[in-house]
């Protein structure tokens, strides 16, 4: 009986130093469970606004492109306006 008695005894030690080791691993677990979310948190916003961003250079980019033409005769027909006035200052005469 008694030593019946100390096998119970060992047992129940070994018991409560494997579920205080288990627990302890479980909290450790969670905690880096925890950290891992606000991790994915932080990275989707980050990827996010990195999207967005992406997505805004390619609309201007897109714009440039299909309005190039257009800006560029605009540019020609300022620049020859601007001939056309500083020869009439200098004192031309197209009249």
């Amino acid at each position: 009986y008694e030593k019946y008695v100390q096998d119970s005894a060992d047992k129940r030690a070994m018991d409560s130093k494997s579920i205080e080791a288990k627990e302890s691993a479980k909290a450790d677990a969670e905690a880096a469970l925890g950290q891992a979310e606000l991790d994915k948190k932080s990275k989707v916003q980050e990827s996010y606004a990195t999207a967005m961003i992406l997505k805004d250079l390619h609309l201007e980019c897109d714009w440039l492109l299909s309005n190039f033409e257009m800006r560029k005769e605009a540019r020609v027909g300022e620049i020859d306006s601007l001939k056309k006035a500083k020869a009439i200052l200098s004192g031309a005469d197209f009249a």
